[in-house]
């Protein structure tokens, strides 16, 4: 019934309860409509179901036939094979019958006896044969018996196809698929007499029981369902039975015709002993011939040995063959055995599956006439239920009068709804919009504060680097920094230039190298890519180049193989000088910063360490060989007697110095670096100090180094000559490491004198000094090895601690306080001390305040406990000695 209709009919009913009421039946009518509706297509689903079931049998049943012909063929073929046996056991038996016509020739005189023997022959063979046609006949009956159950099973199985059959046409037109027809068109014209009368109403409690009445035909038709379906699962368990006992019985099949193969040769086996015990006879007759004629040509003798031997060998063959024929005996009576049990378990399994099939069949049988019960109830709740709706009839034509307002206002609040139905999506919209931009705002809120996040690590990580680094120069930590050179432009046409460095791009102090596959991590106090410049490098440093002005000792020196940089980073270019020259510009710019209150001097000297030999640089004659000595005050120092020393004020005076020195140098070409430095070069830089108004006097010593290549021997290449400077360069490097292990591991004695090198470094590394190691690795694959070597030594030297670094500097004897020009705070903590003596010079042409300088040495005072440690370590420790192997060489 439409809405105009609804609203046309209804005008009069003034009451909204009745309206409800109207609408509830209505309603619960619609749904008692589609109820049956639905209960007729789940019907109609669940017999498509079983007839899907059935097919699914049919087809296994198919295939079960087809495997039961495929046996009987399989049985076909062994009876061909046994007549086929049969027909070569026939072959032994014709040879016998050619020896014995044989020997019948041979022995003539005697041949009534051979025929009789002959003519016994075929008598002894007659019950081999009737014991084959025997084994043969059992075999036929018991595969006609198998054939018999096979066939009785085809039709136990065409027995339960018909009767799913059966069942499948009951269900699909039973009584109450026609009472539920019956009741859906009695429920339409029920509702065409609701829209002609309009003036009754039905009773909602009437519908209420009709609902419910529904609903139990329901569960009850499920709960059959459940119980059909517990039917078909026993029936594929039979089923599952069924297939299995048909394997057993293939089975059964296979071990019969074994035992019937083995009854054959048994057979054969017998006859070959009759026919050996035949033969076994004969020699007796040819013995009796023998003796009875005694006139016989030398052919018949020679055939009368042969028959002998013959039967001889025959006789063997008996007994060989009657051993057998007892095993085979006995294997006969345990396959007799076996198939006897084989049958007692065939009847079993017979009897269980009548059993079973009895039991289905009465099963089906309770299922029909539960199916059948079910339906008489469901005809009879029908019946009652039909008459109460007859009954509720009158009562819903009366209550319809009364539901017309119920009805226009329910009408009203469902174009309400609709229209807001109407508008939901639009809202959904909106609400989804509303929500893609409050996820986006708080996306981006949280990628503001990740990024802020980040910015404070960072942070965090500087101020933790400076932090570290701080606490390293209070220990007296060696500082270890890395630079790693680029790729030159020669080298990226070679097979083996592939980069094998990388580097943490949150952490600089990170060194990555791949090394066969592995990635190896060195952990430095600082790591400079190959993008680096000078300037950035220097900046590093300069801290401790200004630290000498006011006192300390300090050392920097570059370490690295042959072609890494060392050069370059402390000599650098004329156009971007290294740390030589900016250390040196650095020292000239603060000192013009401190006057007039102080006044410094700074003088310069070069020395190189080749073949364990030191030369001066800057000398006139530079093959000349020093020597390094105590100072003779007592104090426990080091200089080099006649090195000359420079005072330098400008950097002219310093370009002056630098292209002396390296006229003066060693190089050489190997393998690995055209102009190879073959030497370890030392630049002496000494600043003195004087404040006129305070008597404070300051001297800082700064050692500048550039060590020889650290490569292997094999590697660069080296003969004759270079040979013996790679084997000193080696051995001084291989001293300097033994230094390191020493101060490492806190040794009581340090090998400095094992070398030239670590001698002349020991007030460097000696705990009076800030020292700084520059390590010059290369990015190369085939200088991996070398950088691994390079990169593991700097990270011993960066564990050694050598104690906090002091200042050299004493006060004027007429003043009593003052204040040093920077690090006060740390020149009030440090011992008193002397200033370091400057290594004594000759006289150069350089400047007059240069010969006043080389004359008398100035000394500084250490503690009375340092001087004596000093002492006693320089007394215990021998030229050469507690060297260790060197790995390069």
């Amino acid at each position: 019934m439409s809405d105009g209709e609804e609203e046309s009919s209804f005008l009069s009913l003034p009451n909204s309860v009745l309206q409800r009421h109207c609408l509830t039946s209505d309603l619960s009518e619609a749904a008692t409509s589609e109820q049956q509706q639905l209960l007729i297509q789940t019907l109609q689903e669940r017999v498509c179901e079983f007839q899907a079931r059935l097919r699914s049998e049919d087809s296994a049943k198919r295939l079960l036939l087809q495997r039961l012909q495929t046996h009987d063929h399989q049985l076909n073929q062994d009876n061909h094979l046994n007549e086929e046996h049969s027909s070569i056991n026939q072959e032994p038996q014709e040879q016998l019958r050619l020896q014995d016509s044989q020997l019948n020739q041979a022995v003539s005189p005697t041949g009534v006896r051979s025929s009789s023997v002959l003519t016994q022959r075929p008598v002894s063979k007659v019950p081999s044969q009737e014991q084959l046609q025997k084994g043969e006949g059992e075999q036929l009956t018991l595969i006609t018996g198998l054939r018999t159950q096979v066939r009785e099973l085809e039709e136990k199985l065409v027995d339960q196809t018909q009767e799913v059959e059966r069942l499948r046409s009951e269900l699909g037109a039973t009584d109450l698929e026609k009472q539920l027809e019956v009741l859906e068109s009695e429920n339409q014209r029920l509702k065409q007499e609701l829209r002609a009368s309009q003036s009754q109403t039905t009773c909602s409690t009437g519908h209420c029981h009709q609902s419910q009445d529904v609903e139990a035909l329901r569960g009850e038709l499920c709960r059959k369902d459940e119980e059909c379906r517990e039917q078909e699962r026993r029936l594929a368990a039979l089923e599952q039975q069924v297939q299995e006992r048909t394997g057993v019985i293939v089975q059964l099949q296979q071990q019969l015709e074994e035992a019937a193969q083995r009854r054959q040769e048994l057979q054969l086996l017998r006859d070959g002993e009759e026919t050996l015990s035949r033969q076994a006879a004969l020699p007796l007759q040819v013995k009796y011939v023998t003796k009875t004629v005694e006139v016989e040509s030398a052919q018949s003798k020679q055939a009368l040995i042969e028959a002998q031997a013959h039967n001889q060998a025959l006789q063997e063959q008996l007994s060989v063959q009657r051993q057998l024929l007892r095993e085979l005996e006995q294997q006969l009576h345990e396959s007799q055995r076996s198939s006897s049990q084989l049958r007692q378990q065939i009847l079993v399994y017979e009897g269980e599956m009548e059993r079973a099939q009895g039991q289905l069949e009465a099963e089906m049988q309770s299922l029909e006439e539960e199916k059948n019960r079910v339906i008489e109830e469901a005809f009879i709740r029908a019946e009652s239920e039909m008459k109460a709706v007859h009954e509720n009839l009158a009562g819903v034509r009366m209550n319809l009068l009364t539901l017309q307002p119920a009805l226009r206002t329910l009408t009203c609040d469902y174009n309400c709804l609709k229209r807001q139905v109407q508008d939901f999506p639009y809202m959904l919209e909106k609400a989804i919009t509303e929500a893609k931009q409050e996820i986006c705002q708080v996306i981006g809120e949280v990628s503001s504060a990740n990024q802020e996040l980040l910015r404070k690590y960072k942070r965090e990580m500087n101020l933790r680097k400076k932090c570290h680094n701080e606490l390293v120069r209070l220990k007296g930590n060696i500082r270890v920094l890395c630079r790693v050179r680029p790729v030159c432009a020669g080298e990226t046409d070679a097979a083996d230039t592939k980069n094998k460095v990388t580097f943490d791009p949150d952490d600089d102090a990170v060194l990555y190298l791949s090394n066969k596959g592995k990635l190896m991590t060195f952990e430095l106090d600082k790591v400079f890519p190959t993008q680096a410049t000078q300037e950035e490098v220097f900046q590093e440093v300069q801290s401790l180049v200004t630290s000498c002005i006011d006192g300390f000792n300090v050392c920097i020196f570059a370490y690295g193989q042959t072609g890494s940089g060392k050069t370059y980073t402390m000599e650098g270019v004329p156009e971007d000088p290294g740390i030589n020259q900016r250390a040196l510009r650095l020292l000239f710019s603060e000192v013009s910063e401190k006057k007039p209150d102080w006044d410094y001097k700074i003088t310069v000297s070069m020395v190189e360490i080749y073949n364990e030999t030191l030369r001066n640089l800057l000398g006139d004659n530079p093959s000349e060989k020093l020597d390094i000595k105590m100072c003779p005050d007592g104090s426990g120092q080091l200089y080099v007697p006649g090195l000359t020393e420079f005072t330098v004020e400008s950097v002219e005076d310093i370009n002056k110095v630098f292209d002396l020195g390296h006229m003066n140098r060693a190089t050489a070409c190997t393998n690995l670096n055209e102009h190879s430095s073959r030497s370890h070069a030392l630049l002496i830089v000494t600043v003195a100090g004087f404040n006129s108004s305070t008597g404070h006097r300051t001297s800082g010593k700064l050692n500048l180094v550039d060590l020889a290549g650290s490569e292997r021997i094999t590697k660069s290449g080296a003969e004759g000559s270079r040979l013996r400077e790679a084997q000193c360069i080696n051995k001084s490097l291989s001293a300097l490491g033994d230094v390191i292990n020493a101060l490492r591991s806190k040794h009581s004695h340090v090998p400095f004198r094992n070398s030239r090198l670590t001698y002349l470094l020991q007030d460097s590394l000696s705990g009076d000094s800030k020292t700084l190691m520059m390590v010059q690795v290369s990015p190369l694959e085939s200088n991996v090895s070398e950088s691994v070597c390079s990169l593991k030594f700097a990270q011993r030297v960066r564990s050694v601690e050598i104690g906090p670094s002091s200042s050299s500097r004493r006060q004027a004897e007429s003043s009593s306080t003052s204040s040093s020009p920077t690090h006060d705070g740390v020149e009030l903590d440090s011992p008193p001390v002397t200033p370091v003596p400057l290594p004594i010079s000759r006289a150069s042409s350089a400047s007059s305040a240069l010969s006043s300088t080389s004359k008398t040495p100035t000394t500084r005072r250490r503690s009375h406990s340092q001087l004596s440690t000093d002492r006693q370590v320089d007394r215990s420790s021998p030229l050469v000695g507690d060297s260790g192997q060197d790995e390069r060489s």
